[in-house]
């Protein structure tokens, strides 16, 4: 569903998936993870009320994670959750908050004083105390709204935790092909790609036809490769994508999420090369897309450095050392 959204808005697909990824954080994932028979009756309890919200209430959920302390998926957390009577107060902040203003609930990882044990809240967007700052003008991706949020003694009651105490570290362990799910936004940036060539060069839109140019169709070679190379990898992975992958299947989900991120932008470019200068022109869809595109290979905790550093490991050192937490 992100990939397909993504060949038309980059922005809609990633916010489609800042919300569907808490309902799969809670769903499928949750009940491959291991909880004490009380703790799963309570999810069962809390994660029944999400999704009513969801289906009766049209609730949107947004999930800000990001601080920019540190790139791995549960480091570099400092926002707190202290319990007091009835639940919690948070403080601290999320960078990149997509879907600021327009999400009903921001659900954010955070620790409690003392222990390092990721928690996961969802804090209702009229919180007292919840404030949103900054403006939102970057290169691409528009149309997420990612604001810097701030939290300052927002209370949450119990039931706000949305995950039992130490289930989100699991995830990082053993469902580490939850932290993919950013990369099919992308692969339908590329499908936005090679359509808009097709059009272009067959004359469909654009100033006319021009597909018997023989260097505009080595350069069309040169993208129907680089996108079904992508595209291959990253449906191996998917059908890898469970709990506890073995180090080999990490490894390539890895280099699937650096195929993806590196190789859209790429492909862009190589359209911009092959259509020529008008097709930046608007409403064309192409300099949305180069855009967006240029914005994937940044995106924490899989970020394409982060994971190109695990990569240059893998093999090369002990298990304990490039596991799927790293």
């Amino acid at each position: 569903m992100s990939e397909e959204l993504g060949r038309h808005c980059g922005s809609t697909a990633l916010t489609f998936n800042m919300h569907t990824a808490t309902m799969l954080l809670c769903g499928q994932i949750a009940d491959d993870l291991e909880m004490s028979p009380p703790e799963r009756a309570s999810h069962e309890r809390r994660r029944a009320a999400m999704y009513a919200g969801v289906v009766n209430d049209g609730h949107i959920h947004a999930q800000p994670f990001s601080e920019g302390n540190a790139p791995g998926a549960t480091a570099g957390v400092s926002t707190t959750a202290a319990p007091v009577d009835g639940g919690w107060r948070l403080n601290g902040r999320k960078i990149f908050a997509s879907l600021s203003h327009a999400a009903d609930r921001h659900n954010v990882i955070c620790v409690t004083p003392d222990d390092p044990t990721i928690r996961f809240m969802s804090v209702p967007t009229d919180s007292e105390g919840l404030r949103f700052s900054g403006d939102w003008d970057p290169l691409g991706m528009r149309g997420t709204v990612s604001l810097t949020l701030l939290m300052e003694n927002v209370f949450v009651p119990s039931d706000a935790e949305l995950l039992p105490p130490g289930v989100f570290d699991q995830v990082a362990f053993r469902w580490p092909h939850f932290y993919l799910t950013l990369s099919f936004t992308y692969l339908g940036i590329m499908r936005a790609v090679m359509d808009f060539t097709t059009d272009y060069l067959t004359g469909r839109t654009g100033p006319g036809a021009r597909r018997d140019n023989p260097q505009k169709q080595a350069g069309w070679a040169q993208m129907q490769l680089a996108y079904e190379q992508s595209h291959a990898l990253s449906r191996r992975v998917q059908r890898e994508a469970g709990p506890d992958p073995s180090p080999e299947a990490v490894r390539r989900a890895w280099a699937a999420m650096v195929s993806v991120m590196e190789t859209a932008p790429e492909l862009a470019g190589l359209a911009v090369r092959v259509c020529g200068g008008r097709s930046l022109l608007r409403p064309a869809p192409l300099e949305r897309l180069y855009r967006d595109a240029r914005c994937g290979a940044t995106m924490l905790p899989w970020s394409v450095e982060a994971c190109l550093e695990r990569l240059g490991r893998a093999g090369l050192f002990d298990t304990e050392d490039t596991g799927p937490h790293a």
